[in-house]
């Protein structure tokens, strides 16, 4: 579908009035804007939509497949950090390398030696985040926050990965105040984990918040916050 300028004017719109969310949340929890980047999660949208924002001045996105975020990558501008933020599956992790600033989603062991393998060929230091089932749900992704230590000691033995952080989805809720434990719980594992200084690791950021919920997770420490919806509005999967 062919999107008129309206719907592009649309787009821009909404992301500066997100970016106005984001500073009051920074200014309420006393924080500088500067902590925090606000990435635009562009999946399932048309090129056109993206190009709006790069030339606003956009240059943070995320995108949950391999494949979309790949193609993306070689047909728009070079030069913009693309966020993996979905679940990744072994098999696509050779496709990642050098085309993404950060994946968020490493959940298991098993995955962080598939990406050093593929890290290690292309002889580049990959960062990622671990990723918390904060929630506990069973259809999402995700290790329980008392394993976080185990496998962050696992994987700052690898050595072309760098562990940055963590990253979760909290559960899905009618009032994002649910969801304010869920993040503070995150922070004060992030803090855990970076007070301990493991060799390999530099655990500063917090990959958490989303279009309903991403104000609650910048007074609670966010330094990441995934915003699709509010920007782009609601995804069309049939363009998949």
């Amino acid at each position: 579908m062919e999107l008129n300028k309206t719907s592009v004017s649309a787009v821009v719109e909404n992301y500066d009035n997100v970016e106005t969310r984001v500073s009051a949340a920074c200014a309420r929890a006393g924080r500088d804007r500067g902590e925090v980047t606000l990435i635009a999660v562009s999946k399932t949208k048309p090129i056109e939509d993206i190009q709006a924002l790069i030339d606003h001045g956009v240059t943070q996105f995320g995108e949950n497949k391999v494949q979309e975020m790949c193609g993306k990558e070689e047909t728009l501008v070079k030069g913009l950090s693309w966020h993996m933020i979905g679940h990744l599956q072994r098999n696509k992790v050779k496709y990642l390398m050098g085309k993404t600033c950060l994946i968020h989603s490493v959940d298991s062991l098993r995955l962080a030696q598939e990406i050093q393998k593929e890290a290690a060929k292309a002889d580049i230091v990959c960062p990622i985040l671990m990723e918390i089932n904060i929630g506990n749900e069973e259809s999402k992704g995700g290790i329980p926050i008392e394993e976080a230590e185990v496998l962050a000691r696992q994987i700052a033995e690898l050595p072309n990965l760098k562990l940055k952080g963590l990253m979760c989805i909290a559960p899905f809720v009618d009032d994002p105040e649910e969801n304010r434990d869920h993040f503070k719980r995150m922070r004060v594992k992030r803090d855990e984990l970076a007070a301990l200084k493991i060799p390999g690791t530099d655990i500063r950021e917090l990959s958490m918040g989303m279009t309903g919920d991403f104000e609650v997770a910048i007074e609670e420490g966010a330094t990441l916050v995934r915003v699709g919806t509010a920007i782009f509005g609601e995804r069309d999967y049939r363009r998949l």
